[in-house]
């Protein structure tokens, strides 16, 4: 446990949107629109999307956004990855949990009440790795993913009212 992993995170600006796109593209299977782009710059979203460096080098992305749902507030993680050369460095860990910390400190204009997002039904990694972070999964969403198969989604939850004594 000698060396100490250099990971930080850093908000979304014009200047480094590109590397968000190549990310993006790279990360995952399909395509964001222009409007994603520009909806992932608003100031209220900053602590919510975020890039993930690795030794000052870019090597992933997390993007979320808040919405109201059945009379709560939930905070939906649009995109979260990590490039394949750097995974299991617990670096999705951090990262979840980096957006997990963010969303329990959130209290303007609201609490957040839980934390919601979907996996594509062929990523049994994915729907794991959440798991283990208290992600449990609320059933499954057909035709989810209009261009990519499998098509559906299974829609995975935290509910932080649970934790807020922490």
């Amino acid at each position: 446990m000698g060396s100490v992993s250099r990971v930080s995170f850093a908000s979304l600006t014009p200047n480094n949107i590109g590397t968000v796109r190549k990310l993006n593209s790279v990360l995952f299977p399909v395509k964001y629109s222009d409007k994603f782009y520009e909806q992932i710059l608003s100031p209220q979203l900053e602590e919510f999307c975020q890039l993930v460096y690795y030794n000052d080098v870019p090597v992933g992305i997390v993007c979320a956004r808040l919405e109201q749902k059945d009379g709560l507030h939930v905070l939906y993680v649009m995109t979260m990855g990590v490039l394949a050369p750097y995974r299991s460095r617990k670096l999705g860990s951090q990262t979840l949990e980096h957006i997990l910390t963010a969303a329990q400190a959130h209290s303007k204009p609201s609490k957040i009440d839980k934390v919601s997002l979907h996996v594509q039904t062929s990523n049994t990694d994915a729907k794991r790795f959440y798991e283990r972070h208290g992600f449990k999964e609320n059933g499954v969403q057909e035709n989810y993913y209009k261009k990519i198969t499998p098509h559906d989604a299974w829609i995975l939850e935290k509910d932080l009212r649970e934790s807020s004594g922490v």
